[in-house]
């Protein structure tokens, strides 16, 4: 079953199911996220959860123990285990594939 990620500033909804990360799901719908490493230790993609819970692709992401108990998460490696409302000023849409067959 999928949980609806809702990005607060901009108001644009995904579908986010494991085992997709929330940011796979995001690329999925065409929404780019800030992202580098992909395995959670350079913080790019570091966006705060105002709302829902995720758990994690590993077992220590790099946040601290404050920045989760604030609601912090790394969307690169974390899955929705409820409807989410993230904050993540830098998101932008993706453009749309480019058609070859014309």
């Amino acid at each position: 079953m999928g949980h609806t990620v809702t990005l607060a500033g901009q108001g644009w909804c995904f579908e986010a199911e494991a085992p997709a990360t929330v940011l796979e799901a995001a690329e999925r719908a065409g929404i780019r996220l800030p992202s580098s490493c992909r395995n959670g230790t350079c913080r790019t993609c570091i966006c705060l959860a105002s709302s829902g819970t995720v758990h994690y692709k590993i077992e220590w992401p790099g946040l601290s123990a404050d920045e989760k108990r604030e609601g912090y998460i790394l969307p690169c490696v974390a899955m929705a285990d409820t409807d989410l409302t993230i904050e993540s000023p830098a998101a932008g849409k993706l453009p749309a594939p480019r058609r070859t067959d014309v």
